[in-house]
């Protein structure tokens, strides 16, 4: 295979940026929501900014511990070869392989953190978010982050997969959750026309439904598909006023975020428990 390792994080880091920069212009310019939460130019809420400060205070500490957790442990797991990979898987057939694989575990480990309290207890800072948009993307507690790099290794080293196609993995998913948690408004034509092969925002928006049986639901990450293939799709197709979060729960301060996987968990708030839900239009 031609593409280098240096060459495979300078292609992740510009695509990762430039899709960032892209879905932040485009969710202002032509917002597919009107919230309050949506920081907009003439338009900033002291609640989009508290929101704001709360998901890159999160994606600030996961880039703190990437170099120190995280990245070791893909590394060695890429390194430690079991020598069980077939030799056919070589070259962009392997890669494209790998991506199919890698997916479809990303696919199943995202449905586990649903189905398990545990995984659940890190996964629902994430949910808690009561707006989508680019920022979404990188709202994670760093337990979870830590948790998928340990079970993310146990896959490497199973696929004997390398480096190099984790990085290009790396920068397809993080692209496609940039774009699928996105505020910005999608041509309905275009929109149907990927989502039969690619996650969309109609598609993950339903995922953060403030409904238990939605948010139980559209698990993909990358491919669409999984979720027929596993009947994990919801039926509910996205409407104007659709509540984004935890059903009967509602989203706090950053510090209480981190504490919140560790503490007792607690009871869904009066408030949220009567919020009606908004009439479909």
């Amino acid at each position: 295979m031609d593409l280098t390792l240096d060459q495979a994080l300078a292609l992740k880091s510009g695509l990762v940026l430039a899709a960032f920069l892209a879905f932040a212009f485009a969710e202002r310019w032509r917002p597919a929501v009107a919230s309050p939460l949506l920081l907009r130019l003439g338009h900033a809420t002291k609640a989009a900014w508290r929101r704001l400060a709360r998901n890159l205070g999160l994606f600030g500490l996961n880039v703190l511990i990437a170099p120190l957790i995280v990245l070791p442990i893909t590394w060695w797991a890429a390194d430690l070869s079991l020598g069980l990979r077939p030799a056919f898987l070589a070259g962009w057939t392997g890669l494209l392989v790998d991506i199919l694989v890698l997916d479809l575990w990303i696919y199943w480990w995202h449905r586990a953190n649903h189905e398990l309290p545990l995984l659940w207890r890190f996964h629902q800072v994430h949910h808690l978010d009561e707006l989508l948009d680019t920022t979404s993307a990188v709202r994670f507690h760093f337990g979870e982050v830590v948790l998928s790099a340990l079970a993310r290794a146990l896959v490497i080293i199973l696929l004997d997969l390398s480096l190099l196609a984790v990085i290009v993995f790396e920068a397809l998913i993080l692209t496609g959750a940039i774009f699928h948690h996105s505020a910005a408004r999608i041509p309905a034509r275009l929109e149907r026309a990927l989502a039969s092969v690619i996650v969309t925002p109609s598609i993950h928006w339903v995922h953060h439904h403030a409904i238990r049986a939605d948010t139980d639901s559209n698990y993909g990450t990358i491919f669409s598909f999984w979720d027929g293939l596993f009947r994990s799709r919801s039926a509910t197709a996205r409407f104007a006023g659709m509540k984004i979060g935890v059903e009967r729960m509602r989203d706090r301060p950053l510090l209480r975020l981190l504490a919140a996987p560790f503490g007792a968990q607690p009871a869904a708030s009066p408030e949220a428990k009567s919020a009606p839900e908004p009439a479909r239009r």
